[in-house]
């Protein structure tokens, strides 16, 4: 039987609980799932790509194996070919999303036919929520915990501390 692996690809700056939902879900779908980093030079991000790792690992906890943590440069239909992936994952939070990701899985279904894109909803109590938003509550000292894991939360307070 083939392995079925999916990438769930996003600069995860900072991981939410979105982002872990929607990665703990696709690890119930698939065999193999690649939560990869996009390495953005073009981007100042507030974690390092190593920090990123290192969260989501922390995040993930002991009851989830078949995740992995990558990072990745250039075009993610390239990489997603690299890695013999079967689909690529998307969370969707509002149409909005849809229509920059409709854009993106069509140009990516071009570049690599065999690779499906799959969009997944969030959990309701995530769909409002994105890495841009904690980072600016955190900035600010409000509360982010509920919107980040533990050991997210933990960076962010550091950060600004």
């Amino acid at each position: 039987m083939k392995r079925a692996t999916a990438i769930y690809p996003g600069s995860f700056d900072p991981l939410t609980n979105g982002h872990l939902d929607i990665i703990e879900r696709s690890s119930r779908l698939f065999d193999h799932v690649i939560a990869a980093i996009l390495v953005n030079p073009q981007k100042d991000p507030l974690f390092t790509v190593d920090e990123r790792r290192d969260l989501i690992l922390a995040s993930l906890g002991p009851s989830i194996e078949n995740v992995e943590v990558d990072t990745f440069e250039g075009l993610l239909a390239d990489y997603a070919r690299q890695r013999s992936a079967k689909a690529i994952v998307r969370g969707i939070r509002a149409v909005s999303d849809y229509e920059y990701e409709l854009q993106m899985a069509l140009m990516n279904r071009r570049l690599q036919p065999e690779i499906e894109t799959l969009f997944m909803l969030p959990a309701e109590s995530y769909s409002f929520l994105s890495s841009r938003l904690v980072r600016e509550i955190a900035e600010h000292g409000g509360a982010i915990r509920g919107l980040v894991p533990e050991p997210v939360e933990r960076a962010l307070l550091r950060r600004f501390a």
